[in-house]
C-alpha cells in the first residue's frame, strides 16, 4: 500500500464500548470533548459515536446484535482499541494491491461504513495483532 502513495494517514481509531450512552458521557464530561456525531451502521451491526472531524478522529462502536463482530469482541476481549483505520485514494485498487501482495483480507470487497464510506478490513494476523480498516469515502465534516 505504502509505497504507491494510496495510504492518507491515519483516519481514526476505534473503540469498542458495552454501553454506548456511558462511553459517550465519559469521553464529553470527563475528557471535555464536545457531543459527537451519532449513527446506527445496520450492515454493521453496531452504533457509532464519532468524536472530532478530519483525520485522527476517535469512534466509539457499541454492537447492536449479539451475533455482530464487535459483539464477540467485547464478549472475548472487553472493552479497549477495536481497530484503526487508514484513509485511502482507492480501496479498490488499494485491496486488489494487498490480495496480489499476500495480504490476509477479511473483506475482498467494500461495504459501506459510518458516514456512507466504503470500508473493508485487513485481519489482524496479517497486520501485526492489530485489525485495520481501509477507508474511502464521505467524511464527517
Amino acid at each position: 500500500m505504502h509505497p504507491t502513495g494510496k495510504a492518507k494517514g491515519l483516519e481514526h481509531v476505534a473503540i469498542a464500548v458495552k454501553d454506548l450512552e456511558v462511553a459517550v458521557q465519559y469521553y464529553v464530561d470527563v475528557l471535555g470533548f464536545a457531543p459527537p456525531e451519532l449513527e446506527v451502521v445496520a450492515e454493521q451491526k453496531v452504533r457509532t459515536a464519532i468524536f472530532g472531524h478530519g483525520m485522527g478522529r476517535i469512534e466509539l462502536l457499541c454492537p447492536t446484535d449479539p451475533s455482530s463482530s464487535v459483539a464477540k469482541f467485547l464478549e472475548k476481549r472487553g472493552e479497549g482499541l477495536h481497530h484503526v483505520c487508514i484513509e485511502v485514494d482507492d480501496i479498490v485498487a488499494t485491496l486488489a494491491e494487498l490480495k496480489a501482495k499476500g495480504a490476509q483480507l477479511l473483506d475482498e470487497t467494500p461495504k459501506i461504513g459510518a458516514g456512507g464510506a466504503q470500508v473493508a478490513f485487513i485481519h489482524p494476523k496479517g497486520a501485526h495483532g492489530v485489525l485495520t480498516e481501509l477507508r474511502q469515502g464521505p467524511r464527517a465534516h
